[in-house]
C-alpha cells in the first residue's frame, strides 16, 4: 500500500489526486486549512479509514513538520510526497499595498514547499538504503513559470521559483534514491482557473490532470507539462525572443487583484 502526503488537499489539484490515489488504494496524509472541508474530502474517499487528517496552514512550518513526522510514525514510513498547495493573485509592483500579496504567494507556493518535503527526506534516504524503491517528492508548478506574465509577477515569480528549486533539488538527491518530479500544470479546471475572466486553452479536468500526474509520477518523470498541448506551448514560449515575446504578451489579460 503505497503511503502519499498531499498539501493543498482540500480543493482544486490536491482534491483531485487524492481522490486518485485513494481510488489506487493509498493511504493519504491530507494537509489542508479548512477542517471540515476535509473531513468532507474524507467521506468521499475509498477506506476513510486508512487516511489522516492534517488541518494547518503550510506557512507554519512546525506545523507541517509535526505532521510529517506523525505521518512517518503511522504508516513506518512515506513514499510520496506532494507539495500541491499554491495560490494566485493578481499583482502590480507599482501598488505599495502589493507587497503584502508578493510575500504571501511566495511563501505559500515556494517556501512551503521546501517546508513540506525537508522532514521527509531523512527518512526517505534511510527507506532507499533499506532497497525500497519509488520514492518521490513531487513538487507543483506552473507554465505561468516558464515566462513571466503581466499583472502576474507574484505568481510566476514563485512558480519560477519551484521549477528551479525542484531542479536543484533533483540534482542533489540524484544519488540518494528519491526521485524528484516536476509537475507543470497548465490551465485546469479548478477554483483557481474557475475565477479567470478570459480564454484558457487546452482546459482540462481536475480528475484527468491527477491520472496524468499520477503516471507520471509513477515512472519517475523529471519534468511533466499537462496537458501536453501546454508542453509544446511552453517550449515555444521558451525559444521566443524578449521583444517579440513582450510584443505578444504585452496587452495580455491580467488576472485580477485582491483590490478589484
Amino acid at each position: 500500500m503505497k503511503r502519499i502526503f498531499i498539501t493543498g488537499a482540500s480543493s482544486g489539484i490536491g482534491a483531485a489526486l487524492a481522490q486518485y490515489y485513494a481510488g489506487q488504494g493509498a493511504a493519504l496524509g491530507l494537509v489542508a486549512r479548512r477542517q471540515p472541508v476535509l473531513e468532507q474530502l474524507l467521506a468521499s474517499l475509498p477506506h476513510p479509514e486508512r487516511h489522516r487528517l492534517y488541518a494547518l496552514d503550510v506557512n507554519d512550518h512546525a506545523a507541517l513538520a509535526a505532521a510529517a513526522a506523525d505521518f512517518i510514525a503511522a504508516g513506518n514510513g512515506v513514499d510520496v510526497v506532494i507539495a500541491s498547495a499554491g495560490i494566485s493573485q493578481g499583482t502590480l509592483t507599482e501598488y505599495a499595498e502589493d507587497q503584502q500579496v508578493f510575500d504571501r504567494v511566495f511563501a505559500t507556493n515556494v517556501l512551503a514547499m521546501v517546508a513540506t518535503f525537508s522532514p521527509f527526506i531523512a527518512t526517505m534516504k534511510r527507506q532507499a538504503q533499506a532497497g525500497q524503491r519509488d520514492l518521490r517528492l513531487v513538487g507543483v508548478g506552473s507554465v505561468a513559470g516558464i515566462r513571466g506574465l503581466p499583472g502576474a509577477g507574484a505568481y510566476s515569480g514563485s512558480k519560477a521559483a519551484v521549477i528551479s528549486y525542484c531542479e536543484s533539488l533533483r540534482v542533489e538527491l540524484r544519488s540518494s534514491g528519491i526521485k524528484v518530479v516536476t509537475i507543470v500544470p497548465g490551465y485546469i479546471d479548478t477554483p483557481m482557473t474557475q475565477v479567470n475572466a478570459y480564454k484558457m486553452p487546452f482546459l482540462m479536468p481536475a480528475s484527468r490532470f491527477a491520472a496524468k500526474t499520477g503516471a507520471a509520477v509513477a515512472r519517475g518523470s523529471s519534468y511533466q507539462v499537462i496537458p501536453w498541448q501546454m508542453g509544446v506551448v511552453a517550449k515555444l514560449l521558451r525559444i521566443l525572443p524578449n521583444w517579440l515575446y513582450d510584443l505578444l504578451f504585452s496587452k495580455a489579460p491580467h488576472k485580477a487583484r485582491i483590490t478589484d
